[in-house]
């Protein structure tokens, strides 16, 4: 079977995978909505003095508190993480979301106000983090 002949194939497949399945786009086509009513949620969230703030602070309370904090952009959500906790600032239609995750399931969420300060919303994440595994002390006597 040439190339042309194994794609032509792959593609009926597709094609009548998709006529069998109607609700998979009317489900494509609702994510596409939530989107584009999230979108100026996102921008406002990338643009905002309020996350820039929120990088600065967990910089330094990470310093502070002797772990890293990793601060990602996954597509329009932006994550920290440290010890296996993480906290996402998620864009929806209705504004900015807070979602508390530990070993990927989700917490709890609250909303934020890109208005106010983000000190109080990184100040309980971080007090949810686990304290880090103490590091053994050896004496001179146990050599």
């Amino acid at each position: 079977m040439s190339f042309l002949d194994n794609l032509e194939s792959t593609l009926k497949n597709l094609e009548s995978r998709e006529e069998r399945d109607p609700s998979a786009n009317a489900k494509r086509e609702s994510e596409r909505a939530k989107t584009l009513a999230a979108a100026p949620w996102a921008e406002r969230l990338k643009q905002s003095p309020y996350t820039q703030q929120l990088m600065n602070e967990a910089a330094a309370a990470g310093h502070k508190i002797r772990t890293k904090i990793y601060m990602a952009w996954l597509g329009t959500t932006f994550r920290l993480e440290a010890r296996g906790r993480k906290l996402e600032l998620r864009p929806t239609e209705d504004g900015i979301l807070a979602v508390f995750l530990e070993n990927n399931d989700e917490i709890r969420s609250e909303r934020v106000n890109l208005d106010e300060s983000p000190q109080s919303l990184l100040t309980e994440w971080i007090a949810q983090l686990p304290s880090p595994a103490p590091i053994p002390s050896y004496s001179e006597d146990e050599g």
